[in-house]
């Protein structure tokens, strides 16, 4: 089984978690892993990342997902080494990370080229695993 990837390059600026929801949800529904529920969960995640990278990262900001069959990573890149940690919820935020750890397997932090990766593994999006049997969405002519 092939691991199928995509990357993205964002601006760093409040229109960018717009973008890469957009840009992310093609992307997964071009692979077949276009389950409603998943992919509303995936969308938030992806928000979530790439907006916490817009406002405490800095840089530039690179998206990517990764599909293993029917589990997903999707990452964000920026240019501040901080670690991002879950604070408690007050008028300006503070939930992004609660809601990152409340629908993922688990998230994590690397160094990447001076600055840090957030890294978060989906659960599997539900459905047949088309990969995995060789076949495709396609009927025969």
């Amino acid at each position: 089984m092939s691991t199928l990837t995509a990357r993205f390059d964002l601006p760093l600026n409040t229109t960018a978690p717009r973008w890469a929801r957009g840009a992310v949800a093609a992307v997964l529904g071009g692979w077949g892993l276009d389950d409603a529920g998943w992919v509303a969960d995936t969308m938030t995640v992806v928000s979530e990342l790439v907006g916490n990278a817009v406002r405490h990262g800095g840089g530039q900001i690179a998206l990517d997902v990764e599909a293993h069959g029917r589990q997903v990573t999707v990452s964000v890149a920026d240019g501040s080494s901080v670690v991002p940690r879950p604070r408690e919820p007050d008028e300006t935020g503070g939930l992004g990370l609660t809601m990152i750890e409340a629908l993922t397997i688990r998230w994590y932090v690397e160094s990447h080229q001076g600055g840090k990766r957030v890294r978060a593994q989906l659960p599997p999006c539900p459905g047949p695993d088309l990969t995995a049997t060789g076949t495709d969405r396609t009927e025969p002519a």
